[in-house]
């Protein structure tokens, strides 16, 4: 997908609402429990009471790595429910692979060519050439980690290196690399104060944003600070979507979550000064 079928797709549903696929048997309704296939059918009835409110959908690979064939099979399952009826729809592996070349171009691979998303998150710490295999795909997205939500962000990423922060450092320098305009960042909505530092350096890229709702993000906040011409952000929400209730209506409860997220974006959009609808 292009950035200008993304920020059209903005434009149309005046949303940049992002939800996370974070699937937990433990936490699903139980009634899905007696189905074949219950992770997709979890994701399928989500999407669709969802998929006219949200631009983008975030499978995070490690809730269906961990039941192995079955839950890799589920992925698999989802990623073509969305493709084939919701095309327009904005597709990340949050998968936060990270290593040397050979093994990166599998990986990109893997996500691009076999599962066809969209995009992919990577962890930078390897350096240009784990990251360069994944943006040589033509009109996929790398998403790159920059500024994480975490407690132990502070370890590394805000750690000066001769006098300047470190995530600072590896904005700048992926900007040189091989194919940069695929580039994507993800940043934590919990670190609204550091988006205006942000876009100082990269003030076109889109920004995946975690952090708003369940872990306490303003949305507000990141858009005073870190929302573009075109937007340029991906506010993902997951828990407070796909958990708000745990009964049989567990689809409809979703969806009044994402519209209450929807609206709210729709006002900033329509008040902003830099985005015109």
């Amino acid at each position: 997908m292009t950035n200008k079928a993304l920020i059209s797709q903005i434009k149309t549903k005046k949303s940049f609402l992002c939800i996370g696929l974070d699937v937990d048997l433990n936490k699903i309704p139980k009634h899905l429990l007696d189905t074949e296939d219950p992770i997709f059918e979890f994701n399928k009835a989500i999407i669709d009471a969802t998929h006219d409110l949200c631009v983008s959908y975030k499978p995070n690979t490690a809730f269906y790595e961990a039941y192995g064939i079955k839950g890799w099979q589920s992925l698999e399952k989802t990623i073509n429910y969305i493709n084939a009826n919701h095309p327009e729809i904005f597709t990340i592996a949050d998968a936060k692979r990270g290593d040397i070349g050979n093994t990166s171009s599998m990986y990109a691979k893997a996500f691009f060519e076999d599962l066809n998303f969209d995009s992919v998150t990577v962890a930078p710490y390897m350096g240009k050439d784990s990251v360069e295999p994944f943006l040589a795909f033509e009109n996929k997205h790398t998403i790159m980690l920059a500024l994480t939500s975490n407690e132990g962000a502070f370890d590394f990423q805000t750690q000066n290196v001769e006098g300047r922060e470190l995530y600072k450092v590896v904005l700048e320098t992926s900007k040189s690399w091989r194919n940069a305009e695929n580039l994507m960042y993800v940043v934590g909505a919990t670190k609204a104060e550091y988006f205006t530092e942000i876009r100082k350096i990269v003030p076109d890229s889109f920004l995946l944003v975690p952090g708003v709702g369940a872990q306490g993000g303003s949305l507000a906040e990141v858009c005073k600070y870190g929302m573009n011409e075109n937007v340029g952000l991906l506010i993902n929400s997951s828990r407070g979507i796909i958990y708000a209730s745990n009964g049989t209506d567990f689809a409809e409860k979703a969806r009044e979550e994402a519209l209450k997220l929807q609206q709210e974006m729709e006002e900033i959009l329509v008040s902003s000064s830099k985005f015109q609808v």
